[in-house]
């Protein structure tokens, strides 16, 4: 990678969360250091320390950032269902689609499920991501069933990315029909 100088980079601290989430999803948040980040984001190594005053500041705000993307993503494709079946199919291309459950996605969602555990400013990322699910899903469905799905979804995509015996579509969908056939 060619340095380049940049005097005047207002993208730099944007470049630096995007680095920072391209090295955990290659190396872990346990390989994550400044250096890495910094020649990713092709950046002076003082930049991640000038722009965050630590490490776990800059994962909070990446995995701020992944999480955000996540639930546009989510809250996108359930706007586009206007009726109980679409709604029920953007569910099941949540799940199954290649919408949302890339390697590369899955890989820093098992990172922020793990650090997240130990780390209540995570913790906090995490449950909102899950409101932010929630609330895509709550367009067409009450917030028990919402809730539901959302793990449902997350057992899914979890199940399907870590296992040869993948869960199909057409399965996704009857439990997804059955889950949503539910009263509250």
């Amino acid at each position: 990678m060619t340095k380049t100088k940049r005097r005047y980079d207002p993208d730099r601290r944007d470049r630096i969360i995007d680095a920072a989430l391209d090295v955990i999803a290659e190396h872990g948040i346990a390989g994550m250091t400044h250096r890495r980040v910094a020649e990713r984001a092709d950046v002076p190594l003082g930049s991640t320390t000038y722009h965050f005053a630590g490490i776990d500041d800059l994962l909070v705000e990446a995995f701020r950032r992944f999480s955000h993307q996540a639930a546009a993503r989510y809250s996108e494709r359930m706007a586009q269902a206007t009726t109980l079946p679409e709604a029920r199919e953007a569910v099941v291309d949540l799940i199954s689609g290649g919408l949302w459950a890339t390697q590369r996605n899955m890989m820093l969602s098992f990172e922020l499920y793990a650090y997240a555990a130990r780390n209540p400013r995570l913790r906090e990322v995490l449950v909102d991501w899950m409101a932010q699910s929630r609330a895509a899903m709550q367009q067409h469905f009450p917030p028990e069933t919402a809730r539901i799905l959302d793990a449902f979804l997350e057992g899914v995509t979890i199940h399907n990315t870590s296992s040869e015996n993948l869960i199909p579509r057409s399965q996704v969908r009857e439990i997804v029909g059955r889950l949503t056939a539910l009263p509250d």
